[in-house]
């Protein structure tokens, strides 16, 4: 067998499979160059979803001729010193511009602010054509045209242009979150300008852009996050938990200001809200960490989406700390989409569109020209058979769907308060209350559900769980590895009622296990438990399991549908979920209330 050097073309088509996986990688990479050029405005054009064209040109320091030639050489860099360990730019491996020019048509044209004249240096698969003078703007202006050309195959991997157009915008969103003082704008013959003025730097300019990207409903059903632990800075904003999206692409995670894409950060966000959300719905989040480059790995994949932190256990547990309080702090807090969803569902075929007023009922849709003969119309006023004196010799006796909370009319100090004060009971199930300026409808069950859940939990996390001692130990066999790992977590799993201690190599023995699950299947737990101790340093495992028997134990013990309230018992409800935080929610996820203001009523009635 005969070792022979690689040719420089196939080296870097090599890392073109690694670092160039598609337009939007292209994207990323010729993005972040800009940024790091300390560019305040940054142009992306595309065509074909970018395999066509990638034109993006900024106004940063720009280069000369000899940078020119360098930029397209493997591993030549202005962004990385000697160590490797403090990377404070997006990009340090030198690797993005050779990987282009290997397996696509790429142009450079640059000029800095000091130079009077512009030059270009082309790569077209892997062949350099050298650098010239040319006319040009202080700047830099990178122009990839043919996308794979040189490595057909790589095309049959490729979406529709539609679905590469798409990947593209959302690269461009997600960078410009963490640059807000940055003007990015997108265009191309496949999609509409995207165009995201300059916010500034500042925490307002911050919320701006984050509106802009994600939404201004965000903004209104976001809560703000922040918190320091041991020089790790954790700050941004998470969603409430009745404001939700189907996927966790609605997740913007940032680290040292370079948007990643971690499995444990997002497992720490999911963590964060595993008991207030539905197992198919995703919080929204735009977080940001800051800490010391020197104690986070950037350098995982030459993609850059992943990192690796040095202490991944305090940084999970700061993300999951920082949003629960943070969600416990907000108090009871309805998302704003839930009063559109309501008023949708109020209007005719659930939606308000038509040429009649979305509040007109059926058969009172007479045309605007027409005039209303009360004579000839169907629809008179309510004669004398509805008087109170007549309707007094029928049987008037209150269906199960009115169960009224009093007629007196409520207290000012009640009205006041969030969730108002309970005027009815209707279906054994809702309560109807009033506030000063809205209408509150709360599901009983669902609502004590999380009361008697929440309860439960604080008890949990006051003491230790109860344990019962198992007759005869168990003995688990496991790697070396996970049996140390295993018995380094021992007092805290012995606070969760789980006795573990070391019995000889590669094993452990189990004296004890948490009287709340039962019967259990040690062996599973234990290797679950080591598994999770191994990626993220937490035994979250275990206080999910147990959190799980609260939530079923709570489902089963609230208040049912069905059973009449007195008014102060519902009122007590409502002042109940006023002080327990997450009550917004059931422990499945399902709203507990929803709130429609009096201005959307009158909407509905066509009064506005």
């Amino acid at each position: 067998m005969n070792i022979r050097q690689l040719s420089e073309t196939v080296i870097n088509q090599i890392a073109a499979g690694e670092v160039i996986e598609r337009p939007a990688s292209v994207v990323k990479e010729l993005v972040e160059n800009a940024l790091d050029a300390g560019a305040s405005r940054v142009e992306i054009a595309t065509a074909g979803g970018g395999l066509s064209l990638i034109r993006v040109t900024d106004d940063g320091g720009g280069m000369d001729a000899g940078d020119l030639a360098l930029s397209i050489a493997r591993h030549c860099t202005s962004k990385l010193s000697d160590d490797i360990h403090d990377i404070r730019s997006l990009g340090f491996r030198g690797e993005a511009l050779p990987s282009i020019g290997s397996v696509g048509k790429l142009s450079i044209r640059s000029r800095p602010a000091a130079a009077d004249t512009a030059h270009e240096i082309a790569v077209e698969g892997g062949r350099i054509i050298p650098v010239r003078p040319v006319a040009g703007n202080r700047g830099t202006l990178v122009e990839v045209r043919d996308l794979f050309f040189v490595t057909p195959a790589r095309l049959k991997f490729m979406k529709g242009e539609r679905a590469e157009a798409t990947a593209v915008a959302d690269i461009v969103k997600r960078i410009s979150i963490a640059f807000p003082h940055v003007r990015f704008t997108l265009s191309g013959t496949d999609r509409s300008t995207l165009d995201l003025a300059a916010c500034g730097q500042s925490r307002e300019g911050l919320q701006q852009r984050i509106a802009q990207v994600i939404g201004r409903e965000f903004a209104d059903n976001a809560l703000a996050v922040e918190a320091m632990r041991d020089d790790v800075r954790l700050f941004g904003y998470a969603s409430i938990p009745s404001y939700t999206r189907a996927n966790s692409l609605h997740q913007y995670l940032y680290v040292n200001g370079r948007p990643v894409r971690d499995k444990m950060l997002a497992g720490a966000i999911r963590g964060a809200y595993a008991d207030v959300l539905p197992r198919d719905r995703h919080a929204v989040t735009a977080l940001f960490i800051e800490l010391d480059p020197a104690l986070v790995d950037v350098n995982v994949h030459p993609a850059k989406a992943d990192v690796r932190f040095r202490d991944p256990g305090m940084v999970r547990g700061l993300i999951v700390g920082s949003i629960r309080q943070a969600l416990a702090q907000a108090g009871i807090r309805p998302a704003t989409t839930a009063a559109g969803a309501m008023m949708d569902a109020f209007r005719p075929g659930g939606t308000g569109g038509g040429s009649q007023p979305a509040y007109a009922p059926a058969g009172l849709q007479a045309s605007a020209a027409a005039g209303f003969d009360m004579a000839a119309s169907p629809h008179r006023p309510l004669n004398g058979g509805f008087a109170e004196t007549v309707q007094a010799m029928f049987d008037t006796t209150a269906p199960s769907a009115d169960a009224r909370a009093g007629v007196v009319e409520p207290m000012p100090e009640m009205t006041a308060r969030p969730l108002g004060a309970a005027r009815a009971q209707v279906h054994e199930n809702y309560i109807v209350a009033q506030t000063d300026d809205s209408l509150v409808i709360v599901d009983q069950h669902a609502a004590h559900e999380r009361l008697v859940y929440e309860a439960l939990k604080q008890a949990l996390a006051s003491r230790d769980v109860p344990a019962q001692m198992l007759l005869l130990p168990e003995i688990v066999d496991l790697p070396e590895e996970d049996a140390e790992r295993l018995a380094s977590h021992g007092d805290l799993l012995r606070r969760f009622g789980l006795g573990v201690e070391r019995f000889g190599p590669g094993a452990v023995a189990v004296r004890e296990t948490p009287a709340m699950l039962g019967e259990v299947d040690v062996q599973r737990l234990l290797r679950d438990l080591a598994d999770e101790i191994a990626d993220t340093d937490t035994v979250e495992t275990l206080k999910e399991r147990l959190d799980a028997i609260a939530a079923t134990m709570a489902c089963h013990g609230s208040v049912r549908s069905g059973r009449r309230l007195r008014p102060e018992e519902m009122n007590a409800l409502l002042r109940q979920m006023e002080a327990t935080p997450g009550s917004g929610t059931c422990n499945h996820g399902r709203p507990t209330y929803v709130e429609l203001k009096l201005s959307d009523i009158e909407r509905l009635f066509g009064r506005r």
